[in-house]
């Protein structure tokens, strides 16, 4: 692959034999699958990523192919069959994926004009996650079942898994683990700001391994609290520690598979005026910047993006990088950046994340962004003509002082120019507000009839305006992620369509799953906005799964 990244074009079955998996702060290397899976987060406090991005050779062939078969193809670049056999690898995607409403699991459909919208809300909780933590979900039972065959009580491998959610991740990870032996479910959501929907299908499940944290603070704290605990070495000596969040690799390499999988169906939907080879582009709802970082990761296999559009909300800590080449919690406009960027005229709001229409998007601290920054790193130390391992140990220190500086100085940058030129040769960047978003979800609804919810709005929105911008040089298609089914966000959505004539929400939108949930037994715990007293928690609810079950 050009650019400088790291890639293999060899064979997937010699690539896969010697798949690694380091650190992006440059510590830890050398991980296998099954491990990175399992750990989460890495030693040093970096997120894993492979030592190298599989060339996804023959991918023009795999047009055809079922959402099941493309993912077996796609995973087998990065999951060794020593690791995991193909018959088994089959078989937890096939029943990852026997859980959707849809047979094809993630349909595209056309929305308007050059824009597709690509249904992600078909699996269990209605939201975009399930693609990955169904999947991860049954990676977890196919590895502990394996590490725990012939062991008994005490001496079994019990995974104690800790993640932090603005809605949706809780619930899908929920649905994916509840029930499951040998793991406890520890989910941390910002008390009072996820939607109703998503706070019942959390804590309504009653499975005794599953555990409702309401956190007092925002969806930042509860990151920082989870990264914390990964980090503490008391809890790692007594606990193994497991991640859902999207810092886990394999919820990235997941979602990989719906970027190849719309291109084809457009291209099988469009028939001559779209074939395979063509470019597409993609836009994409982003708060964690996971969904869009495995867009990059097809883009880096092969796919022929012409761009990824990053959609921000009001919270718009990525927008201004892109903008300014500054990555900053509180954004200091009026200074120009490195190189002579301009600050581009965008006015500052108050310091800390601002509660918006579209709350799963309501973070200012993008954890995935790091991987994207240790590949931005690693082609602009490229660049020195130096051999490839000093090039990662470069990027890793790179990101390590990056990183740091955000922790203590509550940002960084700007960063050197060649490595937003190389952001900027992949991405484009998008701010929607809510009104914009309100008015979006109403004007969809009145020019073609369908539901928006807030996020996805945000997402087409940024859409509408790149194909604005591009007009009349560009036809390109633009694919447009539909992250999660309106019925979770009846608040924006009532408000935007409630003047509509003929419109109802129950009938229009609720699906019949969500019906009576508020009238379910719910189970949650309100804890302390400090991870030494979530520590606590997981350490008694743990010992008081262990203490009830007999093997």
């Amino acid at each position: 692959m050009s650019n400088g990244v790291p890639t293999n074009g060899d064979s997937a079955e010699t690539h896969t034999a010697s798949q690694r998996y380091l650190s992006t702060r440059g510590e830890d290397t050398g991980f296998s699958f099954e491990e990175v899976v399992l750990k989460g987060l890495a030693n040093d406090g970096g997120l894993y990523i492979p030592e190298q991005v599989p060339t996804a050779e023959g991918w023009e062939t795999w047009k055809d192919l079922s959402f099941v078969d493309l993912a077996f193809n796609i995973l087998s670049l990065y999951i060794s069959p020593a690791e995991i056999p193909a018959d088994d690898l089959k078989d937890i995607i096939r029943r990852s994926y026997a859980t959707f409403r849809a047979d094809d699991v993630t349909p595209l459909v056309h929305l308007q004009d050059n824009i597709h919208l690509l249904e992600l809300f078909h699996g269990p909780t209605f939201a975009f996650k399930d693609v990955a933590l169904q999947f991860l979900g049954n990676l977890f039972e196919y590895f502990l079942v394996r590490r725990n065959e012939g062991k008994t009580g005490r001496d079994r491998y019990h995974l104690t898994v800790v993640g932090a959610t603005s809605g949706d991740t809780g619930s899908a990870a929920i649905y994916g683990l509840r029930g499951k032996k040998d793991v406890s479910v520890f989910m941390l959501h910002p008390k009072g700001r996820v939607s109703p929907i998503q706070e019942l299908q959390m804590t309504t499940v009653l499975d005794p391994n599953v555990h409702n944290l309401a956190v007092e603070g925002n969806f930042d704290n509860c990151q920082d609290i989870v990264k914390a605990l990964f980090a503490d070495p008391e809890i790692n000596k007594t606990h193994k520690l497991g991640a859902v969040n999207s810092i886990n690799w394999a919820r990235i390499l997941a979602q990989t598979v719906y970027y190849f999988y719309s291109y084809f169906t457009l291209a099988r939907q469009q028939g001559d005026s779209f074939t395979v080879g063509d470019k597409v582009r993609f836009a994409v709802p982003s708060g964690n910047f996971g969904d869009i970082l495995a867009g990059y990761f097809a883009f880096r296999m092969g796919l022929p993006v012409d761009k990824l559009v990053i959609a921000t909300n009001e919270n718009d800590i990525l927008d201004r990088f892109w903008k300014t080449g500054r990555y900053e919690k509180k954004p200091t406009y009026g200074q120009a950046a490195q190189g002579g960027l301009p600050a581009d005229g965008v006015k500052a709001h108050e310091d800390g994340v601002k509660e918006t229409l579209s709350p799963a998007m309501d973070i200012l601290v993008s954890s995935n962004f790091e991987r994207l920054l240790w590949f931005l790193a690693y082609e602009f130390a490229s660049d020195a003509g130096m051999d490839d391992e000093w090039n990662k140990r470069q990027a890793g220190q790179e990101v390590a002082a990056w990183l740091g500086d955000l922790k203590t100085k509550g940002g960084f940058g700007p960063v050197y120019r060649g490595v937003l030129d190389a952001a900027r040769r992949t991405f484009e960047s998008e701010r929607v507000s809510d009104p914009q978003t309100i008015d979006t979800i109403r004007s969809v609804y009145q020019a073609v009839g369908y539901v928006l919810d807030p996020h996805t709005a945000v997402g087409v929105e940024a859409a509408r305006h790149q194909e604005q911008q591009n007009k009349p040089q560009s036809t390109l298609p633009i694919i447009s992620l539909s992250t999660a089914h309106p019925a979770k966000f009846a608040g924006a959505v009532t408000l935007a369509l409630q003047d509509e004539p003929g419109f109802e929400f129950d009938a229009k939108v609720l699906p019949a799953e969500f019906v009576g949930l508020e009238q379910r037994e719910k189970r949650v715990r309100d804890v302390e906005n400090a991870w030494t007293a979530v520590r606590e928690v997981v350490r008694k609810e743990v010992e008081v799964e262990l203490a009830s079950k007999e093997y």
